[in-house]
């Protein structure tokens, strides 16, 4: 019994059932299907791969074999070469724009390229599968006259200029927005070309250079002009898919869906399938015995030629560090490195072979490394990746090397990071992406695994690095105090990452069907439930402040006070480790703006543990609940942080040498921007709809609770009558803005925030009450104050809130 796609190719009604063999068209004498040799000529260009590609002058054709007709293909869109700024900068040259499901179909005397999607399916012994099928019926893209027949009549020659020249939605770089965007009008066939056209075994890869009209272009608006160039691969599915694992949400696996219409359940049945590559032991019954084992066919890198050499032995590593979670799921050389083949060595080496997955080394400003994977839409089978790492990349890493270590490192004291240790951050990056290309995502609740005082122990962090996972965003360890010997400061490998290779890709011989293997799978996670090190959590929704980008520790109140503590350290020397150098303030300014960006993402941490919902992810057969509010002491302990150490003035980053040497005048507005940035952050609709759900979960911390003691907090000058300094009078506009904002505006929720309404919830009877005593409050000590700019600061404030309280027209 098979399980067949529910647009498996439906014959048009006035077209015959597709024949079996080429022989039974006729080539015509004159017009319609001619013979080859009048079509492909002897001064053709052959290339021969999956399918054989002929060149005739500026014309391109497919000979497309008779085995192929009705074969999936995958075929993926990307971006090989862009305009800066293309999609807002959130696109880079690699972005896959489309990936789809397509076959070759033959009808009558036309070659068809529909697609096809395995996202919904059915058994093709069930009836249902006929309605499955007919009620998905698959688009046809594109359809091409049979130019010839092949030479040993085996297959069909269609012309494929027009459709590699043409602007075909489907395969298009630019997508409706885009062109909305840019005002793109059309694509001008006079400046647009193929560039080229491969064939190799198993795929084919096309290039295209399209210029678009378009009247407001991201770059060079006055040419009124788009150009891109556009990478079409179109690669061969095996013939039989691979056995494919079902998805279990508390372990990380990039995932595909189905929906699966032969369920015996009352619906349509989700099937979720993890993706990951192949590996099959070698030999089976020893690895039953639980000797380690080769695989049949292992995960084999290539580094890029363009590959500096001093860089090539980490990037190896990094690759092959892999190779001892591998070990934990049985298998020996399951991964490897190889640096790249001379001509000699292999002539047939190509980056563009889907046989061969490349790490590609891109000369680019860009400071990224990405980690993409091409994988089978009806099992999940990985089939190749291509790592970019681009060259710029590096400098991040010094960067941040310096700003979160340099107080605890002496190593990270200087721009000229030695080689060895820039090294070491490579390749762990090279780890990380390597990572995510074996089907793993981000695992941000793995940082909160370990206690924040282990991360200051030379022996624990030396063993277990600085977080479970390497796929989690724990680059540094910014907890180690200044004297904590033998620290480990740079992320590894971890335990869970060892547990989740196990888990997917331990070969299970005995288990003929992916439903047989769900007993065992699940075995494997009941018997770590419960221990922090084996859990997963994505970060996604941004409310559980265990599953966090960027921290460590599993307190980020206490992490955040030791970050903040190195981070005034840095601060003082900042100066002498840079400026002080190289006589330049280049690196000193730019190192300084990311200065701020620690400083705001230790904020964030704690900001995140108000309102914070800790996401466990359970199932039903497990004790406890899935969601559980942090703590009423653990919310009010961190507004008082926050108090104290994101809405104070904060006089230690003032540094005349610093400030007056890298900007004019924007130290003073750029406080505020960050200080605001966090305040209306706390103060955001989504975050108290999970403060006023308290009420009802025994958590005696609410939105009224928060908002009176942030108030309190932000206007204790009220209260002693001090002088208010200009960081605290922005501070306390921007608390003026954002009650404004909730009082009398209609508060947008973020895509991924709480659902709340804004005018029949309590928010905006909270809001106006604090107000009033605020007004109150302001009333009563305005004239206390001895200076002027205190006073006309409280006299403004109260204007303002009159305004809030009683707007126009009301």
């Amino acid at each position: 019994m098979a399980l067949v796609a529910c647009n498996v190719a439906k014959t048009p009604p006035q077209a015959a059932a597709p024949t079996a063999k080429t022989e039974e068209i006729k080539p015509a004498a004159k017009g319609g299907i001619k013979k080859f040799k009048d079509v492909i000529g002897k001064d053709a260009v052959t290339d021969e791969g999956v399918f054989t590609i002929h060149r005739v002058g500026e014309k391109y054709y497919y000979q497309i074999p008779d085995s192929l007709l009705g074969r999936d293909f995958l075929w993926i869109s990307r971006f090989a070469s862009l305009p800066s700024g293309l999609g807002g900068g959130y696109v880079n040259a690699g972005s896959s724009v489309n990936e789809q499901m397509v076959e070759w179909q033959k009808w009558g005397e036309k070659i068809l390229l529909k697609s096809k999607s395995y996202g919904s399916v059915a058994a093709d012994s069930l009836p249902i599968y006929l309605s499955v099928k007919a009620n998905n019926y698959q688009p046809t893209l594109y359809a091409f006259d049979i130019a010839a027949l092949a030479p040993d009549s085996a297959g069909y020659v269609i012309d494929v200029t027009r459709f590699l020249s043409s602007d075909v939605k489907a395969f298009s770089g630019l997508d409706a927005d885009m062109r909305k965007t840019y005002k793109v009008s059309r694509l001008d066939d006079t400046r647009s070309f193929i560039y080229s056209v491969k064939s190799f075994p198993l795929n084919l890869e096309v290039k295209q250079d399209f210029t678009y009209d378009a009247a407001e272009p991201p770059t060079n608006s006055a040419t009124g002009t788009l150009s891109i160039l556009m990478n079409q691969s179109m690669v061969l599915l095996p013939k039989v898919p691979m056995q494919p694992r079902i998805n279990d949400y508390r372990v990380g696996y990039f995932t595909i869906r189905q929906l699966d219409y032969g369920s015996e359940a009352l619906k349509a049945d989700e099937k979720t399938y993890i993706r990951r590559w192949q590996l099959v032991p070698k030999d089976i019954a020893a690895y039953k015995r639980g000797e380690l084992v080769e695989p049949i066919k292992p995960i084999v890198y290539y580094l890029d030629p363009a590959t500096p050499e001093k860089l090539r032995p980490y990037i190896k590593a990094g690759v092959e560090q892999w190779q001892e979670a591998f070990e934990t799921a049985g298998f020996k050389n399951a991964i490897l490195a190889k640096y790249p083949p001379t001509p000699e060595e292999d002539p047939d080496f190509s980056p563009e072979d889907v046989r061969y997955s490349v790490i590609r080394y891109v000369a680019s400003t860009t400071r990224n490394a990405v980690g993409p994977s091409v994988s089978d839409p009806r099992s999940g089978e990985i089939i190749e990746s291509d790592i970019i790492w681009y060259h710029n990349h590096l400098r991040s890493y010094r960067n941040r090397y310096l700003l979160e270590t340099g107080a605890a490192n002496p190593g990270a004291r200087t721009l000229d990071t030695p080689m060895e240790e820039l090294g070491e951050m490579m390749k762990e990056v090279i780890t990380h992406e390597v990572g995510h290309a074996l089907g793993l995502p981000h695992n941000m609740k793995a940082s909160a695994a370990y206690p924040t005082d282990s991360l200051r122990s030379g022996p624990f962090t030396q063993k277990y690095g600085i977080a479970a996972t390497i796929m989690d965003y724990a680059r540094y360890n910014y907890v180690a105090q200044p004297g904590d010997p033998g620290i480990r400061f740079v992320r590894q490998l971890g335990p869970y990452d060892h547990y989740a290779i196990n888990w997917g890709y331990r070969y299970l011989p005995d288990a003929k069907s992916a439903e047989a293997e769900q007993p065992t799978l699940s075995g494997w996670i009941n018997e770590k439930s419960g221990d922090p090190i084996y859990q997963f959590g994505s970060g996604s929704g941004g409310f559980d402040p265990s599953s966090q980008t960027e921290g460590v520790g599993d307190d980020v109140v206490k992490a955040s006070t030791y970050g903040l503590n190195n981070l005034k350290v840095v601060a003082k020397n900042l100066y002498d480790w840079t400026a002080a150098q190289t006589n330049d303030y280049d690196d000193l300014e730019e190192l300084n703006d990311e200065l701020m960006g620690v400083w705001s993402r230790y904020i964030g941490h704690v900001v995140t543990n108000v309102g914070g919902v800790y996401e466990n992810r359970l199932r039903p057969n497990q004790p406890g609940y899935k969601y559980e509010a942090v703590t009423a002491n653990q919310q009010k302990a961190s507004v008082d942080w926050l108090l104290a150490h994101a809405f104070t003035s904060p006089e230690w980053l003032h540094q005349a040498k610093i400030s007056r040497n890298v900007h004019h005048a924007s130290y003073v507005d750029g406080i505020r921007s960050l200080q605001a940035r966090h305040l209306n952050n706390l103060l955001s609709p989504d975050r108290m709809a999970r403060l006023m759900e308290n009420e009802i979960n025994d958590v005696p911390y609410t939105a009224l609770t928060m908002v009176e003691q942030l108030q309190k907090g932000i206007w204790n000058e009220a209260y002693k009558e001090t002088s208010i300094d200009i960081y605290r009078r922005n501070l306390q506009k921007a608390y003026l803005d954002r009650m404004q904002y909730l009082l009398n505006e209609k508060p947008t929720v973020s895509r991924n925030g709480t659902p709340v309404s804004v005018s029949q919830s309590d928010i905006r009877s909270i809001v106006r009450a604090e107000l009033v005593q605020l007004q109150q409050q302001l009333k009563s000590s305005q004239n206390r104050f001895k200076d002027d700019l205190s006073r006309y600061h409280v006299q403004d404030a109260l204007v303002r809130i009159e305004r809030i309280l009683t707007p126009k027209g009301e």
